[in-house]
């Protein structure tokens, strides 16, 4: 755990990411995401979660510690550990696969068929600055094992509401997956996503980390949180009738 603080919060920085907390506890805290914000790290010059985090920070100077990230466009669940022991417990919880996570996404035809399991291997690729992955033979060079499930939730005419379940963890594994059966999320310009749905423009990657179930560092007991999709998801979905 860092105990450097970085450029100064404002009190509006504060604000924010105190009103996107939905659990905390002596151990942990977890947060809503809003799309747009990066979890750690990224090249654009603004407060990451990861920075925000200093808004928790305590007396000694150490403050919560990410256990996992979303990608910056993605909504949802997020946590932290707020203690050393509870960041080891969750990290090895993490290896062991322990987390179960579940995502909402909108996709621009209904899958076929309406519900299963990809197990495709992908590898991290990159050009000039970008990163990202692509799905290649298991027996292919720097390949890794991933595996997603899906199931269709809703439809319509103009698309379909899909639950998305990621048994690995691969750098944009979902958007990938889906992409490779056909079924690109809507609003993802990387993967090959539709940037219009239901007549309406899609301002992002339509994926959503609705819910998290995990051990929790204190006992072992599950936990499961979830976090409500934001305005422009549901506006999105319920102009698709879904």
């Amino acid at each position: 755990m860092k105990t450097r603080q970085p450029a100064s919060l404002t009190e509006e920085d504060i604000a924010a990411v105190r009103s996107w907390v939905i659990h905390e506890d002596a151990h942990i805290i977890a947060f809503n995401k809003p799309s747009g914000l990066s979890s750690q790290g990224g090249r654009i010059q603004a407060h990451t979660l990861d920075d925000l985090l200093w808004a928790f920070a305590r007396s000694n100077g150490k403050r919560p510690e990410l256990v996992h990230r979303l990608d910056r466009d993605t909504s949802g669940v997020i946590l932290a550990a707020k203690t050393k022991p509870a960041a080891g417990f969750l990290g090895k919880a993490m290896q062991m696969r322990r987390f179960q996570k579940t995502y909402l996404a909108l996709v621009s035809a209904v899958p076929e068929p309406k519900s299963g399991r990809i197990t495709a291997a992908l590898r991290r690729e990159e050009i000039g600055r970008e990163s990202y992955m692509r799905v290649v033979e298991f027996d292919a060079p720097g390949a890794q094992g991933a595996v997603s499930g899906y199931r269709t939730l809703a439809s319509s005419e103009d698309g379909a509401l899909v639950e998305l379940s990621p048994e690995t963890g691969r750098m944009h594994q979902l958007r990938v997956h889906m992409a490779s059966i056909g079924r690109p999320l809507v609003g993802d310009v990387r993967y090959g996503g539709a940037l219009t749905f239901a007549g309406r423009a899609a301002p992002r990657l339509m994926l959503h980390a609705a819910k998290l179930s995990f051990p929790h560092p204190e006992g072992g007991e599950r936990v499961t949180l979830e976090a409500t999709p934001p305005e422009d998801f549901m506006a999105l979905a319920a102009a698709a009738g879904l």
